[in-house]
C-alpha cells in the first residue's frame, strides 16, 4: 500500500513539474569593448632619442632608459607607480641591494 501511494505521489510531482514552462528568455546583450590593460602614457623625450624599457613590475613600466642622439643616456623612474617620473643619471643610487653577513672566515 505504501508503495502504491509513493508511486502515485511521485508521478503527480513529475507531471506537475513538467507542466510549468520557463518564461521566454531574451538574448544577452553584446559585451562592451574591453579597455586596454594599461592606460597610454606620453613621456616627452627629444626627437630621435632611443627609449628602452629597463624594468617592469606586474606588467607596468617603472623604469626606462632614454638615450638622446649624441648625448649621455639617462633614466626615467616611477618609484611609487603614481605617474610621477623622476630623472636619474644612473640606476645605481636607486638600487638598494640587501647586504647581510652569511658567514665570516677567520
Amino acid at each position: 500500500m505504501r508503495r502504491a501511494v509513493f508511486l502515485l505521489l511521485s508521478i503527480a510531482a513529475c507531471g506537475a513539474g513538467a507542466q510549468s514552462r520557463p518564461p521566454k528568455l531574451e538574448p544577452l546583450p553584446e559585451p562592451p569593448p574591453s579597455a586596454p590593460q594599461e592606460p597610454g602614457v606620453r613621456i616627452p623625450v627629444q626627437d630621435k632619442a632611443t627609449v628602452e624599457t629597463v624594468h617592469r613590475v606586474g606588467g607596468r613600466v617603472v623604469a626606462i632608459k632614454v638615450t638622446p642622439p649624441g648625448g649621455k643616456p639617462y633614466f626615467l623612474v616611477d618609484p611609487d607607480g603614481g605617474g610621477n617620473w623622476m630623472r636619474r643619471d644612473s640606476l645605481e643610487a636607486a638600487l638598494g641591494v640587501p647586504l647581510w653577513l652569511i658567514h665570516e672566515f677567520d
